[in-house]
């Protein structure tokens, strides 16, 4: 086969990888590209003018990354990434949708290919999410914490008043006072007494941090998120600490900021 036939083959085979068809008003582009599950990665085109054209996929990877983790939110580092793909790639990321103008003058075909290709670095992000078994929810707490600027420690050796050492997961520092957190979480019902228990020995052993003029405040935050803990395991919990549900992120920041 000589150069001709080559580039020939290969223009032809290219071109049958992308399906354009009418969906709903837009133009769906149904791409050869594929998120990590292999989910077909569509994008859409609408006019929005008489030169200008809206090329977007619609929200479709910021739902599909979603799905993949529990986390409410995208930690720092993941908004950072997704702003570098948009720089690189030249699209705009609005209203949880990658996008970008196909103007008159522009490749319409290079513009898909802009979106398509930054859809598929995004959900390449994906990779970055490590599952619980190997991102502790400690991990997650401290991104939290780190975008709310919070300034905090992590596993702080403190000598309890028995003479034993222990590790609170964070040593937080607000305006007003400083907290000691234990992150309660677990998969397995059977050992979330287990957990409760060493939390509330380590918060008595640490007592006489709860006193004075620059008393800590002891928060146990409970990842709530996994159905294993029973009313039995706050109401042990609440002897020694104030509760915190992982749920409920807000309340968590307000109690660390409370006067």
């Amino acid at each position: 086969m000589n150069d001709i036939k080559i580039c020939s083959a290969f223009n032809d085979s290219l071109q049958s990888l992308f399906v354009c068809e009418d969906k709903n008003g837009y133009q769906r582009i149904r791409t050869p590209y594929l998120y990590p599950d292999g989910e077909v990665i569509d994008i859409y085109c609408k006019p929005e003018s008489t030169d200008i054209m809206l090329v977007t996929d619609f929200g479709e990877t910021g739902r599909w990354l979603r799905m993949q983790t529990t986390s409410p939110r995208r930690s720092p580092k993941q908004k950072a990434l997704i702003a570098d793909i948009c720089l690189t790639h030249g699209v705009e990321f609005f209203q949880g949708m990658l996008m970008a103008r196909c103007r008159s003058e522009d490749n319409v075909s290079e513009v898909v290919n802009r979106v398509a290709q930054a859809a598929l670095r995004m959900s390449d992000i994906w990779f970055t999410f490590r599952t619980r078994s190997v991102e502790s929810m400690s991990d997650e707490v401290a991104d939290f914490l780190l975008e709310r600027q919070m300034p905090y420690e992590r596993q702080e050796r403190l000598n309890g008043r028995s003479g034993r050492i222990w590790r609170p997961d964070f040593h937080v520092r607000a305006p007003q006072h400083s907290s000691l957190v234990y992150v309660l979480s677990t998969g397995s019902r059977a050992s979330a007494r287990s957990i409760t228990e060493h939390v509330v020995t380590a918060f008595l052993d640490l007592s006489h941090l709860n006193a004075g003029p620059e008393a800590m405040q002891f928060i146990s935050l409970f990842d709530d998120t996994a159905d294993v803990w029973t009313e039995g395991d706050f109401r042990l919990a609440e002897h020694t600490s104030t509760i915190a549900r992982w749920s409920q992120p807000d309340g968590f920041a307000e109690m660390l900021e409370a006067a």
